[in-house]
């Protein structure tokens, strides 16, 4: 999942944005709210799966990021952060249309379930935990299994299964792959996305005599709707 993260206290930005890509996610990061706003509205439509957006900030502040994006139609699930810890606070946050809001210092644990549970809120087609015949990933345990079989992956081999198991039955590209599961901005060898297939498969397929992650020629890879 991709997340936006808007918060300008820098220092307080990276650690989020680094425990997010350590539990696998894919994080861009802004440090004002008119960039926040920006970010939401001018990348492609579902860019992101949720935000995280602190209430005071430069230039824009949270509320009035929030308002703009729910008065122009754009229902991605935020989670407000605050230093405040006043309920009429809270009360704005949720008034302004978010959906959920953490007051500072927070539980890094709570703010990923809180993430999570958002997201599942947020869009119907996201499942608690997400199938394709025998194969379910489960997001909020980090749980891979084939059956009754748990199947032990990395945390980078975990997100891009995630991402594929969101879209399943759809060919995704390893553009797409690469923006999603490492970053936008990634300059690496794009063969990278065929060398953590091939570790999926080794790992969800080949034990079980499967093929569920498909190659589309030209197109990219997907999951088979009935896992292989």
């Amino acid at each position: 999942m991709r997340l936006l993260v808007v918060e300008d206290e820098v220092n307080l930005a990276e650690t989020i944005r680094d425990g997010l890509v350590a539990a696998g996610f894919a994080v861009d990061v802004v440090h004002d709210g008119a960039n926040g706003l920006w970010c939401a509205t001018e990348r492609p439509h579902g860019a992101y799966d949720a935000i995280i957006l602190d209430i005071m900030l430069p230039r824009l502040s949270g509320y009035e990021v929030c308002r703009r994006l729910r008065s122009g139609g754009v229902w991605t699930p935020i989670l407000m952060l605050t230093a405040k810890d006043g309920e009429y606070d809270q009360a704005d946050a949720l008034d302004l249309g978010a959906d959920d809001y953490l007051i500072k210092p927070f539980s890094f644990v709570v703010l990923i379930a809180r993430l999570r549970a958002l997201v599942r809120r947020g869009a119907p087609e996201r499942p608690a935990v997400l199938t394709a015949g025998d194969l379910a990933l489960d997001p909020a345990e980090r749980r891979v299994s084939r059956g009754t079989t748990t199947v032990p992956v990395t945390p980078r081999e975990f997100a891009m299964l995630e991402f594929l198991m969101r879209h399943r039955g759809q060919a995704m590209s390893k553009t797409s792959i690469i923006e999603n599961v490492w970053d936008a901005h990634f300059d690496g060898d794009p063969n990278i996305v065929e060398v953590y297939v091939g570790y999926l498969r080794k790992k969800i397929d080949h034990p079980f005599g499967r093929t569920a992650i498909e190659t589309i020629r030209g197109a990219g890879y997907r999951i088979a709707a009935d896992g292989g």
